[in-house]
């Protein structure tokens, strides 16, 4: 839900920046970070409230079942829960202002070096999907458009609409176990750095990067397709076509660049979405990422964890909505921001 409507007011925005045309992009970029700014604050409100309306007891997972009184107040007193709500918000935020996100319950470790040890693992997996998404959706999506309304446009677009419809979780169960009942291929077990093992921790992701790039590149391809149609219709094209150029150069050179604008915000927008849906994919791969200790986090009721989590994947999909908005001038020429 954040992606999708920060994407709608971006798309105003870059409306208003084409046809006024005078913002300074000084200016814009202030105004998209204090906008930015004021997401990660009500994301913040919303995780901070959330997660201590989830079913179970802190003083529980802390000592145990076997809880005296005295010895949840004791604790509820360490972590600051017998202060009012606000005042407890106030020190969360105050706490990050100063990089302290706070002590895990489960295992009484600061949160932030938790997270931070398994940033490498998940951004890894997520840029091998979505590199493989884009290998593969880009020319899928400029031939399937290059040859609209024949035989390989209506097989593709079939194969495409297959990919999306299949869960991703699904198809790592079904690699898995077909792999291992045909080929008697199991992946390495436990998980190799890639500055230790770079061989095995391939191996170990590429299951789970397929897995996970397969509906995100059918969605590029299916919408580079799109962008490429409505390209392929205006008068500069065929211009370029009655100059005589090669029907390769019209496409890759004048037609693509074009194209790539709503390719390139579902590309940013999805690795975004990507890297903070990994949940399932890591668990089922067994993969250390945040998006496994995020899934145990929940069912521990690890809030100081959850908090962290959440907070950082906010942070990653707002700076991500930034990073696209600027890119836009440089693909577009008719985009200006002054």
């Amino acid at each position: 839900m954040l992606s999708q409507s920060t994407a709608c007011i971006d798309a105003i925005v870059i409306v208003e920046l084409a046809g006024e045309g005078r913002r300074p992009v000084t200016q814009y970029i202030v105004k998209r970070l204090l906008f930015s700014v004021v997401v990660i604050f009500a994301i913040s409100l919303i995780v901070f409230s959330a997660v201590r309306v989830i079913p179970g007891d802190v003083c529980a997972i802390v000592v145990g079942d076997r809880v005296t009184p005295e010895q949840c107040a004791a604790i509820e007193e360490r972590l600051g829960l017998d202060q009012p709500a606000p005042r407890q918000y106030m020190s969360w935020v105050g706490g990050i202002a100063r990089g302290d996100f706070g002590t895990s319950l489960d295992q009484n470790r600061a949160v932030w070096p938790e997270i931070r040890k398994r940033i490498p693992v998940t951004v890894q997996l997520t840029l091998l999907s979505t590199l493989f998404a884009v290998a593969v959706a880009l020319p899928i999506g400029v031939y399937s458009a290059a040859r609209q309304d024949r035989f390989a446009d209506y097989f593709l677009r079939i194969i495409t609409i297959g990919w999306l419809s299949i869960p991703n979780f699904w198809l790592g169960v079904m690699l898995i176990l077909l792999l291992s009942t045909w080929f008697g291929y199991v992946s390495p077990l436990g998980y190799a750095h890639p500055w230790d093992d770079l061989s095995t921790n391939l191996q170990q992701h590429a299951l789970a990067a397929f897995a996970l790039g397969l509906a995100l590149s059918a969605s590029i391809a299916r919408i580079t397709r799109s962008a490429m149609l409505e390209v392929l219709r205006q008068d500069y094209i065929r211009t370029a076509r009655a100059k005589g150029l090669r029907e390769s150069l019209v496409i890759n050179r004048h037609a693509l660049r074009n194209a790539l604008i709503p390719v390139i915000t579902l590309f940013a927008l999805q690795f975004g979405v990507l890297f903070g849906g990994t949940v399932i994919i890591e668990t089922v791969f067994n993969i250390p990422g945040l998006g496994r200790l995020l899934l145990r986090s929940v069912l521990l009721k690890d809030y100081p964890m959850v908090q962290g989590l959440v907070l950082l994947f906010a942070v990653v999909l707002v700076t991500i909505n930034l990073i696209v908005d600027i890119s836009y001038a440089w693909l577009d020429p008719r985009i200006r921001y002054s």
